[in-house]
C-alpha cells in the first residue's frame, strides 16, 4: 500500500494520530534544509543562551547557523565558539559568519533578531537623565515613557531595513525578534513589512517565580533564603530561577497583556486540575508586605496579579513620576546598575573568548535556555506540537478586548504549521485600558521613528503616562534627537 492510499485509510478509519506520527517523520527528511540566521550574534547573552541551545539540537543537525554581527571582534568570538561547539558536541550543522545581514538572509527559514543599536548602558544611562533635566524623572527609561520612545527609534530603522531584505532574500521566513523595547519593534516588523514576526521574553518566569514563592511551601517547594526583589540584580538571578523551575513544573500559569505589562489570569495546579487563584490571594494577602509593593498595589486596586514585577511595572503607569510625592522612593524603585551591567558585559565576552580559544570548559553552555528560540524552530520544522507559555504575535482576537493587529502577548502553539496564538477572551475592562493606551502609544513611535515624524514623536511623548507638561515634552524630544543625531538621521532630512 502506497503512502497517499495509507494516508486515506488512516484518515477515513479516524486514527489521527497515526497522521501527526507520518508528518513527524516526513518533516524529519526536510530539516536538514533549515537555515538560521541570526543578527546580532555577537551579544553575550545570545552565545551563552540561543546559540549553545540551538548547537545541542539533535533535531537540527544538518542545518546551516548562519551567524551575523558588525562587530568583527565579537563576531570572532562567537563564529570561533560555535565551530568548537559544532566539533565536540558533534552538532552536524554549517556554520557561517558575516558582516552583512544580506549576505547571510538568502534561503534563511528562521532570522533571530538580537541587535541592540549602541553601547546598551552607556546610551540607556542618557535616556534616562536627560530628562531629568527638564524635571522629569522616568521610573526605569527601558521600554515605556521618553526613554522607551528613543530607545525604539534608534532599533527601529536598522530592524526594518532588515525585514524589507527579509522580503526579497527570505519572504517565507520568520522573524524572532529578542531586542526591546518588545511591542514597539514587533510592530514595527509586522505593520512596516510583510514578514511574519514572533517576539520572545522570559518575563513569564517572573509570575512563576512569585507564586512559587507565595505558594511554595503547600506545594512542597524549596524556597531558598534571599530573594529580596524581582528587578534586574544579577545575584537574585539564580535564587529567583530555582523557584521558578519548580513552579513551572507543578503550576500552569495562563497570563496575557504586553509584554513587560501582562497579567495573570489564571493558576492550575498541574497535578490536581485545582484552581489555585484563590488559595495564591489568600496568601498573598500576607505574604511579605515590603516584598515588591508596587506589584501589591496595582493588584489590590485591579485585582489582577501583574507578572513582570515592579522595575518592569511601573513604566507604564502614570502614578511613578511625581517629584513632590517621589513614589520612587516609597515603592523602592531600583534603576538598572549601568556601570556593573557594562562590566559584566565585558566579563562574559571575556569568558565567551576563552571558550572559543579553547581556555576553558565549556561544561556550562550545557543547560543553557535559548528563551523559546529553540522551540520555535524546532518544532516548526520538525512539525513537533509545543506549548509556548509567553510570546508576542499580532492580535487576531487572542485579547478580544485589546486593538486589533497590535502586539500583545499570550500562550501560544507551535507546530509544523507556524505559530499560533492561544485565545484567552479578555482583560478585565480597567486592566485592558492601561493596554490599550501604551499599545497606541507604541504604535504612534512606531510611525514617528519609520517616517521621521517630529509632530508624531511629540505627540507620542504627550500620551505618555510619564509626561504632564507640553513644554516638557518638547524641550526632551528635542534633545533626544539632538543628543542622538547619528542614530536618528530620519528626523534630519
Amino acid at each position: 500500500m502506497d503512502y497517499e492510499t495509507q494516508k486515506r485509510t488512516i484518515i477515513h478509519s479516524g486514527e489521527w494520530y497515526a497522521v501527526v506520527i507520518r508528518a513527524n517523520k516526513i518533516m524529519e527528511y526536510c530539516m536538514t534544509s533549515t537555515k538560521i540566521t541570526v543578527i546580532g550574534a555577537g551579544s553575550a547573552s545570545f552565545g551563552e543562551n540561543t546559540l549553545s541551545a540551538i548547537m545541542r539540537s539533535k533535531k537540527l543537525r544538518g542545518s546551516t547557523l548562519a551567524l551575523v554581527d558588525l562587530n568583527e571582534q565579537s563576531l570572532s568570538i562567537v563564529k570561533r565558539l560555535a565551530d568548537r561547539l559544532n566539533q565536540e558536541w558533534d552538532a552536524g550543522l554549517v556554520i557561517e559568519g558575516y558582516k552583512r545581514h544580506q549576505d547571510a538572509l538568502p534561503d534563511s527559514h528562521f532570522v533571530v533578531c538580537a541587535i541592540e543599536v549602541g553601547a546598551r548602558e552607556n546610551l540607556w544611562q542618557k535616556d534616562f537623565e536627560i530628562p531629568l533635566k527638564y524635571g522629569v524623572r522616568q521610573p526605569y527609561a527601558e521600554n515605556g515613557g521618553p526613554g522607551g520612545f528613543v530607545h525604539a527609534a534608534r532599533n527601529i530603522i536598522p530592524i526594518v531595513s532588515i525585514a524589507r531584505d527579509m522580503e526579497k532574500a527570505c519572504p517565507e521566513a520568520w522573524f524572532i525578534n529578542f531586542t526591546n523595547p518588545m511591542v514597539r519593534i514587533c510592530d514595527a516588523v509586522n505593520r512596516h513589512s510583510k514578514v511574519k514576526v514572533v517576539g520572545l521574553c522570559h518575563q513569564i518566569y517572573i509570575g512563576y517565580c512569585y507564586v512559587g514563592l507565595v505558594l511554595g511551601d503547600e506545594l512542597g517547594f524549596k524556597i531558598p533564603k534571599g530573594i529580596l526583589n524581582m528587578n534586574a540584580d544579577v545575584s537574585q538571578r539564580p535564587l529567583r530561577k530555582m523557584v521558578a523551575q519548580q513552579a513551572v513544573k507543578r503550576l500552569d500559569i495562563r497570563a496575557a497583556g504586553t509584554n513587560h505589562f501582562s497579567w495573570i489570569l489564571s493558576i492550575i495546579d498541574r497535578e490536581t486540575g485545582e484552581d489555585l487563584y484563590p488559595r495564591f490571594r489568600e496568601r498573598y494577602s500576607c505574604f511579605n508586605l515590603d516584598f515588591e509593593p508596587l506589584t501589591r498595589r496595582v493588584y489590590d486596586a485591579f485585582g489582577l496579579m501583574p507578572v513582570p514585577g515592579d522595575s518592569h511595572l511601573c513604566e507604564y503607569l502614570p502614578w511613578l513620576s511625581n517629584p513632590v510625592t517621589k513614589p520612587w522612593e516609597k515603592y523602592k524603585i531600583q534603576l538598572y546598575d549601568w556601570e556593573l551591567m557594562a562590566s559584566l558585559r565585558e566579563l562574559e565576552h571575556d569568558r565567551l573568548n576563552k571558550m572559543a580559544n579553547g581556555d576553558t570548559t565549556i561544561e556550562s553552555l550545557l543547560d543553557s535556555d535559548s528563551e523559546g528560540a529553540l522551540e520555535m524552530i524546532e518544532n516548526f520544522t520538525c512539525g513537533g506540537t509545543h506549548y509556548h507559555l509567553a510570546a508576542n504575535l499580532p492580535n487576531v482576537g487572542q485579547i478580544s478586548n485589546l486593538p486589533m493587529n497590535t502586539i500583545v502577548e499570550t500562550p501560544v502553539m507551535v507546530d509544523g504549521a507556524g505559530i499560533h496564538p492561544v485565545h484567552v477572551g479578555g482583560l478585565p475592562p480597567a486592566v485592558a485600558e492601561l493596554c490599550r493606551r501604551e499599545l497606541f502609544i507604541s504604535q504612534l513611535s512606531v510611525d514617528a521613528a519609520v517616517e521621521g515624524s517630529r509632530e508624531k514623536a511629540l505627540q507620542c511623548l504627550l500620551l505618555d503616562p510619564v509626561i504632564t507638561d507640553i513644554e516638557q515634552a518638547k524641550l526632551i524630544l528635542d534633545d533626544y534627537l539632538l543628543s542622538f543625531k547619528v542614530y536618528l538621521p530620519q528626523f534630519w532630512l
